[in-house]
């Protein structure tokens, strides 16, 4: 199997258990979200921290820590992605895994819009009717349902600022993944501690067993993604990456038989249009470039 059949093949499985771990969660419905939250740093620090024991990369690890910017960026970074998973099982939790599922929509275009507004980013103009396509699907789920779909806005805005962050950084996704739930650590040891029920009280060691799960759940998909950025194409990333909320939402009007209004059938479409829009320019864009490099590598063997 060539390397990018294998990226390929790694980023299929990372978004697909993305993408069904709303199943796993939604096991959890009588622990608080925030506590769940806790358990899950927790568990995924010790899951990292024996991956990077395992490659003898713990010094990597103190490196990362030895600079006082990157900490102050990586800060940062776990209060986002500490946010996003916390709406995630929030969501789950109260039966709104369909708005979750539209959260990972829109993201990609969230994304976009946050490039060109922090590092002014240039966007093409079917990339500007897409983000306005979208922008329109919200405002119809607004005006539908009477309340704007704040989950959804939520889990794409706090994940749209944590890929901005992480741009920041010049150290690789496992080790600053770790850093990450380290930081966050002490917070979630104090909540536990304090203010600890469900799976902290008086639950049986079988449900302990249960929510250690979140450990390999969270960093699993993480290393397969990584492995996969390295080996394909931007493009085929973006693409293959709806796969998650595909299943999110499959998940959401199959599994959890949550309803799906006349708004959502509406909304839906129109977040479909603008993420084809979208992707058939990035598609474009990286064909564009890659003739530019190649015509650029002719050159300069003239």
């Amino acid at each position: 199997m060539r390397e990018d059949q294998k990226g390929v093949l790694a980023l299929v499985t990372a978004c697909t258990v993305w993408g069904l771990s709303a199943l796993y969660y939604g096991q959890l419905r009588h622990v608080p979200p925030i506590e769940v939250l806790s358990y899950r740093c927790l568990w995924g620090l010790a899951f990292f921290l024996g991956i990077l024991a395992v490659q003898r990369r713990l010094s990597v690890l103190a490196q990362a820590l030895a600079n006082i910017r990157q900490v102050v960026v990586m800060l940062i970074a776990s209060l986002m992605i500490s946010a996003n998973w916390f709406g995630f099982i929030y969501a789950i939790s109260t039966n709104q895994a369909l708005e979750a599922s539209l959260g990972y929509y829109i993201f990609p275009l969230v994304a976009v819009l946050l490039g060109r507004l922090v590092f002014s980013e240039n966007l093409a103009s079917v990339q500007w009717v897409a983000i306005g396509i979208a922008a329109v699907a919200v405002m119809v789920l607004t005006a539908g349902l009477g309340v704007a779909p704040w989950i959804a806005l939520g889990l794409a805005g706090t994940f749209g600022a944590y890929g901005l962050i992480k741009k920041q950084l010049d150290v690789g996704p496992v080790v600053s993944v770790t850093c990450e739930v380290l930081l966050l650590a002490p917070l979630a040891i104090a909540w536990i501690w304090f203010r600890g029920t469900g799976v902290g009280g008086d639950n049986s060691l079988g449900a302990h067993a249960y929510i250690a799960i979140a450990g390999p759940l969270t960093a699993t998909p993480l290393i397969l993604f990584s492995y996969a950025a390295k080996r394909i194409r931007m493009a085929t990333v973006g693409l293959v990456q709806y796969l998650n909320p595909t299943l999110q939402l499959s998940v959401a009007a199959l599994i959890f038989l949550e309803p799906v209004t006349v708004w959502h059938m509406i909304a839906l479409p129109l977040i479909w249009s603008a993420l084809t829009l979208y992707s058939w320019s990035s598609v474009r864009q990286d064909r564009a470039a890659r003739k530019a490099a190649s015509s650029a590598d002719v050159s300069g063997i003239i």
